[in-house]
């Protein structure tokens, strides 16, 4: 039985599952609905109905025997002093009586019968009650009229007495029939919903087999497959709906992308050959245009330029012009340094040569703006720095830093030894770098961000990264106080008589 059932779950649609759990659930809110209303009907209606039964019998039996009192009060009392009691017990006597409905089905046969009598008997009372009130009478004819309204009032009130010990008697037998449930229905209630929880929890499990594992299955050979592992093992399911259908149609499209990228990896690496042989043969070319440049270059003799110069130089010592004179050095200095360095590290001596040359030029050109100061804590003269490396960033510090500023600034290098490393800091007071602008810079200059960084910057940082794979260059900065670049280079000795004659 527990396999028919599966097979025929695991064969339906999708929407036939979904209309089967909603239809469930429906079913059992609505059984939920009709157990609470009977329930309801028990305690509310049932009850209600005993209690107000009791209390419409007591007040019958009350206003009778207020009217009673009240009527023999009015009658002894003389010029008929408690007439408007006496209204307003006859008024409750008859809204009590009123209120009393003569519904067989309700009241059965003892109730009904006496209630019949006593609505009769009120009727008559109420003719001869009000025929004695009128004082149309007198004499026997009064007298008698009146004791005829006693004997009728006794009446009512043993007619009343009996119909309020018969209700009372009813509601105790409804009450007694009604008790037994007051024990039962906790019991019940409670065996009703564990039953209700776990048919929910039992369609809850079937509806999780049908949809969320599969699709958790589905979810995770994704997963490997993105990670380009398509020899994963065959996702399974005894389920025949769509979800079924699409595990298979996935098995079937792993396989075939699986062989479609191998055959795409075979033609890439085939292709990667291939390449491999083009960038050889483009390398070379390459490296023939850069011979070919060089040659072109090595073709205008820098001697011209530096003849130049000292013509000039020459020229200004004889014109008395010696400012002018020693720039056409400084100038000179730094082609000569610039053309004609072939080496790729020098002595630190002859960056801070060239260094002070460029920052002459440039005082000639900001006057008092600009101020430089180089404080050393090594022997420049036999220590190895790489080639170009001061000049570039004391022209940004001017250029970014000093220049912006109408009060200008003030540039210091500070090179200073740490165990086996070389620090050269170059601080400037110019006007700084906003917190943006500085994340943007480092990114870019540390390979997170291409923003462009500049010429200058960017080639000494993969020039010390290529010559010194451990040397780092830092950047720090704030808006309106100036920065600081500090480039950690290993330590390294050289000899005095490396230095290139002037």
């Amino acid at each position: 039985m527990v396999k028919k059932i599966k097979s025929f779950w695991d064969n339906l649609k999708i929407k036939n599952k979904i209309a089967f759990f909603t239809g469930s659930v429906f079913m059992i809110i609505l059984f939920s609905i009709i157990f609470d209303v009977w329930v309801l009907r028990l305690f509310m209606f049932d009850f209600n109905d005993i209690m107000t039964d009791n209390l419409r019998g007591g007040e019958i039996v009350s206003a009778i025997d207020k009217e009673t009192d009240a009527f023999t009060q009015y009658v002894r009392s003389p010029m008929g002093e408690s007439e408007s009691e006496l209204k307003d017990s006859m008024k409750n006597l008859k809204s009590a009586l009123s209120s009393l409905n003569l519904d067989y089905n309700r009241l059965k046969d003892n109730r009904f019968s006496q209630l019949q009598s006593l609505k009769t008997c009120y009727n008559v009372y109420c003719d001869c009650r009000d025929e004695v009130l009128s004082g149309e009478l007198a004499g026997k004819e009064y007298v008698d009229k009146l004791y005829s309204v006693y004997d009728m009032q006794k009446y009512l009130y043993s007619y009343a007495k009996r119909y309020e010990e018969s209700t009372l008697i009813e509601g105790n037998e409804r009450y007694n029939e009604i008790l037994p449930w007051l024990f039962t229905i906790p019991i019940v209630t409670i065996v009703f919903f564990v039953i209700l929880f776990f048919a929910v929890m039992e369609i809850s499990r079937a509806m999780k087999k049908s949809f969320t594992e599969p699709v958790l299955k589905l979810a995770n050979a994704s997963r490997e497959i993105a990670a380009n592992n398509f020899y994963i093992d065959d996702l399974k399911t005894d389920s025949k709906d769509e979800i079924g259908e699409l595990i298979v149609a996935f098995n079937k499209m792993k396989y075939a992308t699986g062989e479609y990228i191998d055959a795409l990896e075979e033609k890439r690496q085939a292709l990667d050959s291939l390449h491999a042989k083009e960038l050889e043969t483009l390398e070379a070319e390459k490296q023939l245009d850069a011979m070919n440049l060089e040659l072109l270059k090595n073709q205008i003799n820098p001697h011209f330029l530096f003849n130049t110069l000292n013509v000039i130089g020459g020229m200004a010592n004889l014109e008395s012009a010696p400012t002018t004179e020693k720039m056409a050095v400084a100038l000179s200095s730094i082609f000569r340094y610039n053309l004609k360095t072939q080496e790729k590290e020098v002595l630190l001596s002859r960056e801070l040569k060239v260094a002070e040359d460029y920052m002459y030029l440039q005082k000639m050109r900001f006057g008092d703006r600009v101020k430089y100061e180089v404080m050393s804590e090594v022997d420049a003269d036999s220590v190895m720095v790489p080639t170009f490396t001061l000049q570039p960033l004391l022209e940004n510090a001017i250029i970014h830093g000093i220049s912006p500023k109408i009060s200008g600034g003030e540039i210091k290098v500070i090179i200073r030894r740490a165990d086996d490393l070389l620090k050269i800091e170059v601080k400037d007071t110019g006007k700084g770098i906003s917190p943006e602008d500085l994340k943007g810079l480092r990114d870019s200059l540390y390979g997170k961000r291409n923003l462009g960084i500049g010429i200058g910057m960017g080639n000494i940082y993969r020039r010390l990264k290529a010559m010194y794979p451990t040397s780092d260059m830092e950047v720090d900065s704030r808006l309106g106080e100036g920065s600081t670049i500090t480039l950690i280079l290993p330590f390294k000795e050289g000899l005095e008589a490396s230095k290139e004659e002037a």
